[in-house]
């Protein structure tokens, strides 16, 4: 090799290695990736020649890859984004809304403000400071609130809900999208009177695609860019029919508009099942369906919880938009006219800056910090389920099985009630408690003994070594000062004991924001259930049959039921999303941070009302009984237990449970049966995988796929 060759080789090098050190995925986009492709850590370990504790600590964000390794581990991600996707909102994460303020359709009032996604231009015929809004009725949607766009025999039709089968004139997908608007009838009225009717939602098939000039699949670049490029012909001719598109561009869930013209509002939204708009998570198997089958399954969901507006993380925050409008239309003033209004109860137009505590690593607030500073609890807020689990006892050791139970719709049941704050925090030092001002609180609860809890209006002795503290997620006690939301404080209060706050950032204006959102979600779950034969007010013993087997009388349900479920939980981690793809860089925005709705403090205040409610149960049932949990994940908790079943430990009499601990039943709050295992096997996988294991991860089925991290 000549001197001039082995330059252009070190330059070359010297180009690749400073790739190597470019931002990789986050760490949780880096295990979805892995797992969607049906990897193990020790698979990803063998093929990078390192080892499977490194690539866990890899996907924790506990450590990062260092070169050669990393670039090799740069290629195998980039490799499995192109071919597994993730959905449209992890490009630009707020539900999507048009980019201009949109008018009202034709005889009806004019819409308020995207919920996430903030107007470039004003929209004629939208409410504003100098014109009134109108009032008029809501037109009917006779067809439905979307339809599954097939082709048969050489024909495009439309499934529709009910049963319903449109014939589709439209050749080019610009006329697709005005038949909807128009002959097709298809949408949903306004959840809230100050909110916005659902637009249309399509959801095109893989003939459908190939029939409009879309892609069946989209390509390596096109997966990695979650779109298709603008130069695609069918975004030019989308163009050429002055059809716009939302930043997101076209992706699995695209949104097609035309700027408010007077008072009617173009909008109609595109759902692509073939390229993975569909979560297979969370809606198992529905991608697959036949067109019948599957609008009679998003058509159940709609009705029930609202037209998807992308993923169930995506929909159940815009639930929360639309039971909430930001604003509203004012009282005539002297001359008649309206004005536009912040909405009481809502969030508001425009974001609030979160307290410090609050923000997570990255956040623009953070920028000053070191580089490699590790925030401690006296630093910031740490609000997270459970992840805790022990050794069993001698006597526990004796008992034949572990029976896991699990709280139904755990988060949904601690948002109902919760008090959160509507507006930006203010800062106070030395602070008197109030459990009823929301807020975050930096506080010392060292001095909380487990062993010795005031327990309704009675001092009670338990053994505190067998409960996990109600102040942490692995459940250890605290050392020393640290930042917990108010429910949490409020909590060591109840337990006895004084809390003196040396530091909060409080909101005074606060209301129970989420109440709606549960009301809505929880009668979606509970009707499903009754769906799928299990109803409330069952007795105990009934309630255990009707749920053997409940997916499988219609399966199609079942993913209606998981649809909802994962709604609920992933809305309230939309509330603090993070960074999303590639080119964002610790201490900038990220697009999460520009609406209303990304707020990390709501999260943490629902998180910490689940997780003490679970305590709250467990201690009462403790104090009962002498019965102790040996591991507990988010809402699943394990016990030693006689026989199989939850009512071979839990404290039923005469039919009735113990006032303030778990019940059997389908309501959320209450719990079902996770599953059953026995003590032979908890020894065995502990043997096996390490005594740290958290058993209630693997109580349903038994099944430990890797030795437990955590993750």
């Amino acid at each position: 090799m000549s001197h001039e060759e082995q330059l252009l080789f070190s330059a070359v090098d010297a180009l690749l290695e400073q790739i190597a050190q470019d931002p990789l995925p986050p760490p949780a986009e880096r295990k979805r990736l892995r797992e969607a492709a049906g990897l193990s850590q020790d698979q990803v370990a063998k093929a990078l020649k390192s080892r499977r504790e490194s690539v866990g600590n890899w996907e924790s964000g506990r450590s990062e890859p260092r070169p050669p390794k990393r670039a090799a581990y740069a290629r195998l991600l980039e490799g499995l984004a192109a071919r597994f996707a993730p959905e449209a909102e992890e490009f630009e994460p707020e539900p999507a809304a048009p980019d201009v303020l949109p008018a009202a359709r034709e005889g009806e009032a004019p819409a308020t403000e995207p919920a996430t996604e903030p107007a470039t231009e004003p929209a004629a015929g939208s409410a504003s400071a100098t014109e009134p809004a109108t009032e008029s009725r809501t037109p009917r949607y006779d067809h439905g609130p979307l339809a599954v766009v097939d082709v048969e025999g050489g024909e495009v039709v439309a499934y529709c809900v009910g049963g319903l089968v449109l014939d589709v004139p439209a050749k080019s997908l610009p006329a697709l999208v005005e038949w909807a608007l128009g002959e097709a009838r298809l949408g949903a009225e306004r959840l809230h009177p100050s909110g916005q009717d659902a637009d249309p939602l399509l959801v095109l098939t893989e003939a459908a695609c190939e029939r409009f000039g879309l892609p069946v699949r989209l390509s390596r670049e096109e997966g990695l860019a979650g779109r298709l490029p603008e130069d695609h012909k069918v975004l030019k001719q989308l163009a050429r029919a002055e059809w716009k598109l939302t930043r997101r561009g076209f992706g699995p869930w695209a949104r097609i508009y035309r700027p408010a013209r007077g008072a009617r509002r173009s909008c109609v939204q595109l759902c692509v099942p073939a390229w993975n708009a569909l979560d297979v998570r969370h809606w198992n198997g529905a991608s697959q369906l036949p067109p019948a089958e599957l609008v009679r399954l998003l058509g159940t969901y709609t009705s029930r919880v609202m037209t998807p507006r992308g993923s169930t993380a995506v929909t159940g925050l815009e639930l929360m938009t639309s039971l909430h409008p930001p604003t509203r239309a004012s009282a005539p003033d002297a001359d008649g006219r309206r004005h536009r209004e912040r909405n009481p109860g809502s969030l508001g137009s425009e974001p609030v800056e979160c307290a410090p505590c609050e923000a997570p690593d990255g956040h623009p607030l953070l920028a000053d910090l070191p580089r490699f500073h590790q925030r401690g609890p006296a630093e910031m807020l740490f609000e997270e389920a459970y992840d805790w689990a022990r050794p069993l006892t001698d006597d526990e050791c004796l008992k034949r099985h572990l029976v896991g139970i699990d709280v139904n719709l755990a988060f949904g049941a601690a948002a109902n009630g919760a008090v959160v704050g509507l507006e930006a925090p203010v800062h106070v030092n030395d602070p008197a408690f109030d459990p009823a001002l929301p807020g975050s609180w930096l506080v010392d609860l060292s001095h909380v003994d487990p062993s010795h809890m005031l327990i309704g209006k009675q001092w009670r002795r338990l053994d505190g070594d067998l409960l996990p503290s109600p102040f942490t997620p692995k459940g250890d006690r605290p050392e020393g000062p640290a930042w917990y939301a108010t429910p949490t404080v409020a909590y060591a209060a109840e337990l006895g004991y004084e809390v003196a706050p040396v530091e909060a950032w409080v909101r005074p204006a606060n209301g129970r924001y989420l109440d709606g959102w549960y009301k809505r979600l929880r009668d979606a779950y509970v009707a499903t259930m009754a769906d799928l034969g299990v109803d409330e007010g069952l007795a105990p013993d009934a309630f255990l049959a009707a749920m053997e087997g409940y997916r499988d009388r219609d399966p199609q349900l079942a993913v209606v039921l998981s649809a909802v479920k994962a709604t609920v939980k992933g809305g309230i981690g939309k509330l603090r999303e993070r960074p999303r793809g590639g080119g964002w860089r610790p201490g900038k925005p990220w697009p999460a941070l520009s609406r209303p709705t990304w707020r990390p403090d709501i999260r943490a205040a629902v998180i910490s009302r689940a997780r003490i409610n679970m305590h709250r149960k467990m201690v009462r049932l403790a104090a009962a009984t002498g019965q102790y949990p040996v591991a507990v994940l988010s809402d699943c908790a394990v016990y030693a237990s006689d026989g199989p079943s939850p009512l071979d430990f839990l404290p039923y009499r005469d039919g009735k449970p113990l006032p303030g601990g778990f019940r059997l039943g389908v309501s959320p709050g209450m719990v079902k049966h996770e599953g059953s295992q026995t003590t032979l096997w908890a020894e065995a996988v502990r043997e096996e995988y390490g005594p740290e294991l958290n058993l209630a991860r693997y109580i349903k089925d038994g099944a430990v796929t890797a030795k437990d991290d955590g993750e």
